[in-house]
């Protein structure tokens, strides 16, 4: 019986001694946690010591005609308010006493990269300012003028009359990562220099509908009107984006967010400052993504890549010896994957400046040396878009004398779609009455009767060379 007893004793002061040592080791776990959570804390707020500084909050003034409409503008402007997608947020009207039109006032952020007074912000932020105001941290405030705006990317760089200003270091948005920690610091809704914390959800978002050329950073950090001009930065204190505008129903943040990657905002802001105006380079040729069914009817094992639809004459591309039909898979040393980044990346590249641009054609890759275009004022690089769809259904017919002699062709240059059933593979390909038909399965088409014959010798798909107001494409219609 005292052997049963002592045996309990020694049991319960074993299970006694595990479970203190459990309550030990999960304090000191819990310990660690917090001590973690500290530290991050902390990251935060050494960042935003040193980042705010750089951070400056922009008012803007502007005279709108005056009409009833305008009492309700939004205070971001209308360009603004399609921007953030959201309903108008209560307007900001005074009457001045020496202007005859209603007044607003908007407002923004941006941001000091030179100490001579030089900051970068949206140019949505800015445009058609009568008047901008900057406001530093220490709540000294200057009028600022406008060196150079850039609409299609929304880069603006304006000035100040100071000097030894705190300024943003620059990071390289290139190296920055999937799930890396940022932080947007702005003065949203006028709240001046707010910081929040968020990571990188996404990169190279260029199908936004923003801008025209666009290479949007995705972040959860919450941005809302009134960041924008902002800079996105990362654990370091550098500048990684410029926050530019926000996915939302409500006007409000609702988790995505978009930013200018800062290497675009630099080699913008360099061309701002030395000429006012942003030069970009030029191919002259027509685009569009290669996909799987494109890559098959042009006998290539790969679905990316851009693929030339069509060349203007005495372009770049043609001098360079580029032709419709290649397939562009590297450029400036570097591997292409989509058409907008490689859209972006010919933009960026000073006009007149030679490089190599790969294409495969053929089945075979050709490296072409390159000496890049200047793009034309007002224009910019064509997309044409391959669809693919589940059925066929159209009507075309020879091109006659007449026909050609009204659009300016040759005769036998191509077949003309006279009709296009509603629903079907051709109309949801973008193929109207009137398209041009000018190559089956890459073969130049002269009347119906070689169309049909072409089409006929198809299994599942055919590939097809259009041509319409838009320009020359190609598309592939999967026949079921």
């Amino acid at each position: 019986m005292d052997r049963i007893i002592k045996r309990k004793g020694i049991g319960t002061a074993l299970i006694l001694s595990l479970l203190f040592w459990a309550f030990m080791v999960s304090t000191a776990s819990a310990d660690k946690g917090i001590e973690s959570l500290r530290s991050t804390g902390e990251a935060f707020a050494s960042v935003a010591k040193r980042v705010s500084p750089a951070v400056v909050f922009i008012k803007v003034e502007k005279d709108v005609a005056g009409n009833r409409h305008n009492q309700y503008m939004m205070p971001f402007n209308n360009d603004l308010f399609r921007r953030f997608f959201g309903t108008p947020f209560p307007y900001q009207r005074r009457q001045m006493p020496a202007r005859k039109h209603p007044y607003i006032m908007s407002q923004g952020s941006g941001f000091i990269i030179d100490p001579s007074g030089y900051i970068v912000t949206n140019n949505h932020v800015v445009e058609g300012a009568d008047k901008i105001t900057v406001r530093l941290q220490d709540k000294r405030e200057f009028v600022a003028k406008v060196i150079g705006a850039d609409k299609r990317s929304d880069v603006a760089l304006i000035k100040i009359n100071a000097k030894n200003l705190a300024t943003l270091p620059m990071g390289n948005s290139d190296k920055l990562e999937v799930g890396e920690w940022v932080i947007a610091v702005g003065n949203p809704f006028g709240l001046s220099h707010t910081i929040t914390a968020g990571i990188v959800s996404a990169k190279g978002r260029n199908s936004v509908g923003i801008n025209d050329y666009e290479d949007f950073i995705q972040t959860d950090a919450a941005i809302n009107p009134g960041n924008s001009g902002g800079p996105l930065v990362n654990l370091d204190g550098q500048a990684v984006g410029m926050n530019t505008a926000i996915f939302s129903k409500s006007g409000g943040y609702m988790g995505i967010g978009f930013a200018i990657p800062i290497n675009m905002v630099r080699s913008i802001e360099k061309q701002l400052k030395s000429k006012g105006k942003v030069s970009r380079g030029y191919l002259g040729v027509m685009i569009q993504q290669m996909t799987p069914e494109l890559a098959r009817s042009f006998g290539l094992k790969m679905d990316n890549g851009v693929l030339i639809a069509q060349v203007s004459d005495g372009s770049a591309a043609d001098k360079a010896g580029i032709k419709r039909g290649d397939v562009v898979v590297g450029f400036a040393g570097k591997e292409v994957r989509d058409v907008g980044s490689f859209r972006n990346r010919v933009a960026m590249v000073p006009p007149n400046t030679s490089t190599d641009i790969t294409v495969v054609r053929n089945g075979k890759r050709l490296k072409l040396s390159i000496t890049i275009g200047r793009l034309p004022d007002g224009e910019i690089t064509s997309f044409a878009s391959g669809l693919t769809l589940d059925k066929l259904g159209f009507a075309v017919q020879n091109i006659g004398p007449k026909m050609a002699r009204k659009y300016g062709l040759a005769n036998g240059q191509g077949v003309m779609v006279t009709e296009v059933q509603s629903g079907s593979v051709a109309a949801m390909a973008g193929i109207r009455p009137g398209t041009l038909i000018l190559e089956v399965n890459r073969h130049k088409v002269d009347n119906v009767r070689q169309m049909q014959k072409l089409i006929s010798n198809g299994r599942n798909s055919v590939l097809l060379l259009v041509s319409d107001e838009r320009g020359s494409r190609y598309v592939v219609l999967k026949i079921e």
